[in-house]
């Protein structure tokens, strides 16, 4: 993957160090190639970090298993001793109906999208307060932490009755998150992405038994009439993290080419019109 338009910003992210999970492929990895354009030191923490590209600081870490969570924060305090943001993005799939999964896939599911947010939180929490006190350039100093949500949290989407369960739960914990620490400097707010041109798509699609079929249905249920692509979603979780938007917290960004917000008529014939 290429670097993005984000090195026209320059150095938004200068000085400040951040975080991204899940930072080895797709959104992740979009977002942190977005956040070192910008001028951030970017730490990739992923269970295949050596994944990461070289110009990335590449640290394994587990989501589910809190002490890989904890030796991967330790790897950043030794070697940067602080952090300004922290992009909580690792996460994992489902498929089904509350009858096609059983309870060891709703625990799996549920450790790696929400406990494992929650793990990741925990253990940035003292690095990011550090980061607020060395911080001089903003009035209040604030660090920042986004999620990586979903439109499964906020539309009802069939066959995806985990994966719904697990997002509706980081949208509370991101709200929640922000009330807890807006006094100590810590902004949270979410990324609720909608259907996404990422690698795990693509595996999708291609155990469909019709993946052209599969990609056009997806394509036609975001009323841009295409899938989000995994920059545009940097782009997003970047503004959320950025100086720019000191005064948002404990809220919910859709990038979803319309899917949450519009209700399109049927395409007529013969008027052109929507």
């Amino acid at each position: 993957m290429t670097q993005t338009s984000g090195s026209t910003h320059g150095a938004e992210f200068g000085g400040l160090v951040a975080a991204v999970t899940g930072g080895a492929s797709g959104i992740g990895l979009a977002t942190a190639l977005e956040l070192a354009a910008r001028g951030a030191e970017v730490c990739v923490l992923d269970v295949n970090a050596e994944a990461a590209p070289a110009e990335l600081h590449a640290f394994t870490c587990d989501v589910t298993d809190r002490a890989s969570v904890n030796a991967a924060f330790a790897a950043v305090d030794a070697r940067f001793g602080r952090l300004d943001v922290l992009v909580n993005n690792a996460g994992i799939g489902a498929q089904g109906t509350v009858e096609d999964n059983d309870d060891a896939e709703w625990a799996h599911v549920l450790d790696v999208n929400v406990t494992g947010m929650a793990r990741v939180a925990a253990a940035a929490l003292p690095l990011l307060r550090k980061g607020v006190a060395a911080r001089t350039g903003t009035q209040p100093p604030t660090a920042a932490i986004v999620n990586t949500c979903s439109i499964a949290a906020t539309a009802g989407l069939p066959q995806r009755a985990l994966y719904s369960a697990s997002k509706g739960a980081v949208l509370g914990l991101t709200r929640a998150m922000a009330a807890d620490h807006i006094r100590e400097g810590v902004r949270v707010n979410c990324v609720n992405p909608g259907t996404v041109d990422t690698p795990w798509v693509g595996r999708l699609l291609d155990a469909a038994p019709d993946p052209a079929a599969e990609r056009a249905a997806l394509n036609a249920r975001q009323p841009t009439g295409r899938l989000v692509s995994a920059d545009e979603v940097a782009a997003a979780i970047c503004y959320l993290a950025g100086p720019h938007a000191g005064a948002t917290t404990g809220t919910d960004l859709a990038v979803d080419g319309g899917m949450q917000g519009l209700r399109l008529r049927p395409a007529a014939t013969g008027d052109g019109t929507r």
